[in-house]
């Protein structure tokens, strides 16, 4: 659900001009020269010199004097401080330096950055290089900070090779290469800025109201210059030296925590917990052999770790090439535990292997947590990436699907980093030589493995070919990348479907993206089938989200579409704003204060021109507020505003008028929506509590439920609750709940787990306005409504290929009861890109693709994506006559029949039916064989005999004897096409009819095509016929044969038409036509240097199917939705 988009920002250190970041030089705890400190005390500046300030003032007062700390000495082994008798009056272990010039910077302009680390909540970022640590601020992005070690630093302690940072961003550490842990502190003034702009002259004040898409909606003059997220300005920091420690016992790992340093050392083997402070009773450091730990393996050390807070859950990489799932026990359980331990070697870890190394290929290298679905994903050193499900804490992890790079292993190189979406749907992987990305279940996204490496490496585009470190930043709006060998950071934007921040119906029939200024909307629903389909840009409306709104509420959260496409409403960090496409204008809150008064907190969705909007206020109040797209935002203008008791998970509409809301409490309330005397209002009708069935509420990712039609169209609303049957998306699992009552008459639900890795799922029954196919003139192609085939199917995808029940009804029905039935089997419809949306009534799947593109006129590259669409029907219609259950197939066919591309569809279905029956082995009987039924729905449309013809001209001949032996004579096929008048199918009959050795020289149906094409005056067919007489023999006589009967023939056609005796012109009709069509009057020997080469079969077919393709109008645009329609074989002409 994520694909890049244009090309990455590059930031780096740069000596251009003279730095106006803090600059610090850090002896690490190490006393200074004679000549530091004489400098040092003759001239002290602050962080800032005071010419940075914004109003020109002076600039904080000099730092408070400081003690390297030094902590207590931990009594574990292996771990002790550096401890330093040397103290001055003034901080000497760390010299601020004033801004410098470029000559004296001594910045490491072209060292490269080692590692990458970026705060939990993502606004500070921190890189090293051998010799430096710089600071970054993400929005906007700049340095804030440099430390630069001293010369006498690493000679003693070593250079840097790691970064941790803690997830609050107050603490940095960094690994040395002589094993030392060099630890800083990180502060942040909350109300000082810096490069802050000042108008003196400048009268205009800031105005907010509704602005044109794009427009900068009259930001105040010091913020013309602020950007996306960059509202509050670039933060003032300070960075302290706190103390070094020492690893005699040599660093494996190390993992910075909230409350602790994990260390893994190497000799002896052993995981060691640093408290960043004192516990209450003052201790500070904690150990546990490996060797103690059973569930360990023997003689390993830890190679890596990583952490994900909210699964509360570690991974361990060992060096044997095993992956652990690990857990902190608390303090309270760290007694002893088996027999004759003692309170001195307490228990501080519990794991269990996952992942088991059966050879050199599948050895773990790096390890990642995905907590929104409960996965963890495992890099090897083959490449691959096999992801495991975490279903509890006991141990239950078993595999669940494995991530193949689209390269081989030497061109991929080997796994460098990986990291999941902040929303786990992207996976994205870094290699030596390139990156990938896929989505949470498997599906390829995007790579940069398909660049040219020689165009790339000349225009200095590291990020391309080689990827060190990645990280997602701005809600996964824009990935940083760290290259190989390379002193610069690219920043790379992406677009993501709109579904991964709001699941809500509309959302899933329409395709809407967001990026992280933007809104991309598809357009193609209610235009022409052709249209629709084709990857032409003007199908996207680009809306530009206005600056003044997400200068300070940067990054977006989520976009919701209204069911009919008209609107569009986003969210960021708080407030916000909503769209119209038609007008092309946003309406923002005109007071500032109201929009960061309350945050968007469980969704938003739109009834008619109502916006929805589930929000948290400052004062921890929850309720739904309801906005009229045509008022004013602005809190005298809500409309109506219903209270929650709990936090909202997700709220989506159903049905014409209902609304249902999930809490955290695990209730699901039903409201519908009430008009009365021009207002409208939420009224409650019921409420559903799931205790005991959904034990985690916040992991429910959607939720929608199933009417019975009698209830739906007839019954009272308050009792919706009692009859509908919920779908639950929770994780990865699709559940279904069916109502019941049990023995005392209480409601109750049987609950089952449908489908599992589900990624997203689509019920056509809340698909806001059902249409059925129409034609291109936009009238309806069937009667049916509540009846309509499809209107009860249920669409999934599961990362591999999407899946669908036709109808649920069967479904249900296995739910219900004490037994538990078998699931009926789902259509599978393979798809060769990531589908967003299916388009019901067009028999579609809507989908994009990303591509990279390279050209030789621009000197970079850049991302762009497009449509891409693939027809479900073929696959619909093969499922229910797999079924044997022609009728509903017919039905089915019979409701698409008008759509411009449905003969194309039906061509597909032969294709793939005849291939899979000519390999099948042994052949199927007789009565299981699917060719014949699918013959049998094809003879019921008027599109039959061109479709046959199509199909025998994309297959090979071996093909053929099967096709025919369930179809009437190809003779009879072809006197069927002339009668019809259709002479370019008669054309492809008559070419089977040659095939098939059924073909005399000059033949009767030679003679009668020809000359009813020359009658007709087609004289491309005329020019196919004559090549393919031509092309029986060398000599030319059978082409002159024919051209002499059809003369005949037309002579006499005249004649019984009345034109009495054959006049000059009659005489003279074959010596035009033979002038016409280039008859050869003399044929030399093969040998000749006049004799044309004489046609070979191959070309033969390719010039007598040219002519088939363009049958009639219809016909003609099956053969170019073949173009068109992905996931399937070529279906494209030969000629």
């Amino acid at each position: 659900m994520y694909w890049p988009i244009g090309t990455p920002r590059i930031f780096a250190t740069s000596s251009g001009q003279a730095a106006t970041f803090n600059r610090i030089l850090s002896r690490d705890g190490l006393p200074p020269t004679t000549d530091a400190i004489s400098e040092q005390r003759s001239e002290r500046h602050s962080l800032l010199s005071p010419r940075d300030t914004a109003a020109g003032q002076d600039g904080p007062p000099p730092p408070t004097p400081i003690t390297p700390v030094t902590p207590v000495t931990p009594l574990t082994p292996g771990i002790k401080p550096v401890e330093h008798e040397y103290y001055e009056g003034e901080d000497a272990s760390v010299e601020h330096s004033p801004a410098p010039t470029p000559a004296s910077s001594g910045l490491p302009l072209k060292e490269p950055i080692l590692a990458l680390r970026v705060a939990r909540s993502g606004h500070i970022f921190a890189v090293i290089t051998s010799t430096s640590m710089t600071i970054w601020q993400t929005k906007p992005t700049v340095i804030l900070a440099v430390v630069m070690r001293s010369e006498a630093s690493l000679k003693s302690y070593g250079t840097n090779i790691d970064l941790l940072l803690r997830p609050d961003s107050a603490i940095l550490v960094v690994h040395t290469s002589l094993g030392y842990l060099i630890t800083y502190t990180l502060a942040t003034d909350a109300e000082s800025r810096v490069y802050k702009p000042h108008f003196t002259s400048h009268t205009n004040i800031q105005r907010r109201r509704q602005s044109h898409a794009g427009d900068p909606g009259h930001i105040a003059p010091d913020q013309i210059f602020w950007g996306p997220g960059e509202g509050p300005g670039v933060r003032d920091v300070s960075v302290r030296f706190r103390m070094v420690i020492k690893v005699d016992a040599g660093i494996e790992s190390a993992l910075a925590l909230d409350d602790e340093l994990v260390v893994a050392t190497r000799k002896p083997a052993a995981v060691q917990c640093i408290r960043w402070t004192p516990d209450s009773a003052g201790n500070q450091t904690t150990t546990e052999l490996l060797s103690r730990m059973g569930w360990l393996g023997k003689k390993a050390t830890v190679k890596e770790m990583t952490h994900d807070r909210p699964m509360n859950l570690s991974t361990w990489i060992t060096s044997d090439g095993n992956a652990y799932a690990v857990q902190r026990i608390p303090p309270h359980q760290q007694g002893a535990t088996e027999s004759g331990e003692t309170a001195e070697h307490k228990r501080l870890f519990k794991g269990y292997c996952f992942h088991t190394s059966q050879g050199d290929n599948d050895r773990a290298v790096k390890c990642v947590i995905n907590a929104r679905f409960s996965l963890i994903a495992v890099g090897c050193v083959d490449g691959s990436i096999r992801v495991y499900s975490a279903r509890d804490y006991s141990g239950n992890i078993p595999p669940s699907h494995v991530h193949t790079v689209p390269v081989s292993r030497s061109a991929a190189g080997a796994l460098t980093t990986l990291s999941y979406s902040p929303d786990g749907y992207c996976l994205f992987a870094g290699f030596e030589k390139g990156w990938a990305t896929w989505s949470v279940y498997g599906k390829a996204l995007s790579s940069s493995f398909s660049a040219d490496q020689s165009v790339a490496s000349g225009n200095r585009e590291e990020w391309v070919y080689g990827v060190l470190d990645a990280a997602w930043v701005g809600g996964a709006c824009e990935v940083l990348l760290v290259s190989r060998a390379h002193e610069a950071i690219w920043l790379l934007e992406m677009a993501r479907s709109a579904v991964t921040g709001c699941y809500s119906p509309a959302n899933l029939f329409r395709t809407v993206l967001q990026s992280t200024s933007s809104v991309m909307v598809y357009r193609g629903y209610d235009l022409p089938d052709l249209t629709s389909i084709s990857a032409e840009p003007f199908l996207w409306h680009t809306a530009r989200i206005p600056a003044i709104y997400l200068m300070n509420q940067w990054p977006i959260k989520c976009a919701a579409i209204s069911a009919d496409g008209r609107y569009v409403a986003v969210a960021g960090r708080r407030g916000l704003a909503h769209y119209s496409i038609n007008s092309g204008r946003w309406k923002m809150f005109a007071n500032e204060a109201m929009e960061n008064e309350f945050q968007v907190r469980g969704g938003l969705c739109w009834y008619q021109n109502i916006l929805v909007a589930a929000v948290e206020g400052s004062n921890r109040s929850f309720e739904l507020r309801l906005y009229s797209r045509e008022a004013a935002l602005d809190h005298a203008t809500v409309l109506y505003s219903q209270q929650m008791p709990a936090p909202v998970v997700l709220i989506t509409p159903s049905g014409e008028d209902s609304l249902l809301v999930y809490t955290y409490d695990n209730l699901l309330y039903h409201f519908i929506f009430a008009s009365a005397a021009g207002s409208i209002r939420l009224v409650q009708v019921g409420h559903i509590a799931f205790h005991g069935i959904v034990r985690s509420p916040a992991r429910v990712r959607g939720l929608s439920w199933i009417l019975p039609d009698s209830q739906l169209h007839d019954g009272d609303p308050s009792q919706d609750v009692a009859h509908a049957s919920v779908l639950f998306l929770v994780d990865g699992k699709l559940v279904l709940l069916r109502p019941s009552l049990n023995d005392e008459g209480s409601l109750k639900y049987d609950m089952r787990v449908i489908v599992q890795n589900v990624e997203y799922y689509t019920s056509m029954r809340d698909q806001p306005f059902r249409k059925l196919a129409t034609d291109s003139h936009g009238s309806h192609s069937s009667s049916r409504t509540a009846e309509e085939t499809l209107r009860n199917s249920l669409w999934i995808f599961d990362g591999t290929e999407l899946k669908a029940w036709a109808d649920m009804e069967p479904v249900l029905k296995a739910i219900s009861g004490e037994s538990s039935k078998e699931l009926p089997p789902m259509v599978s419809i393979p798809v060769d890109f990531y589908p967003l949306s299916v388009l019901l009534g067009k028999a579609i799947v809507l989908g994009v693709e990303s591509d990279l593109v390279q050209r030789r006129d621009v000197n970079f590259s850049f991302f762009r994506f497009s449509i891409r669409t693939h027809l479900f029907l073929p696959d619909i219609l093969r499922s229910l006559l797999n079924a044997n259950n022609a009728p509903e197939a017919l039905r089915l066919a019979q409701q698409y029949e008008n759509l411009e591309y449905f003969a194309h569809a039906l061509e597909i279905l032969l294709h793939h039916v005849l291939d899979e029956e000519v390999d099948a082995n042994p052949p199927p009987a007789p009565e299981a064989a699917i060719l014949p039924r699918v013959l049998s729905l094809l003879s019921s449309f008027k599109q039959y005999l061109d479709i046959v013809v199509q199909c025998t001209r994309k297959t090979e001949v071996r093909c053929w004897r099967t096709l025919f032996a369930y179809l009437p004579p190809p003779q009879e096929l072809f006197e069927e096409s002339l009668q019809r008048g259709s002479l370019k199918t008669a054309g492809g009959y008559l070419l089977i009819l040659h095939t098939f050795d059924e073909l005399a020289t000059a033949s009767e149906q030679s003679v009668r095509l020809l000359s009813r094409a020359m009658r007709e005056e087609d004289w491309e067919l005329c020019k196919e016929l004559a090549r393919f007489l031509a092309a029986l023999d060398d000599s030319g006589d059978t082409l002159r044969e024919a051209m002499e009967m059809v003369n005949v023939r037309t002579a006499r056609q005249d004649f019984d038409d009345g034109l009495g005796v054959m006049n000059n012109s009659n005489n003279g009709l074959l010596t035009a036509a033979v002038t016409r069509l280039k008859v050869p009057q003399q044929r030399s020997s093969a040998n000749g240097n006049g004799s044309s080469s004489p046609s070979n079969s191959s070309t033969l077919r390719r010039n007598v199917a040219a002519s088939d393709s363009d049958v009639d109008p219809q016909s003609a645009t099956t053969s170019d939705a073949g173009s068109i329609t992905s996931g399937s074989r070529s279906e494209g002409r030969d000629d």
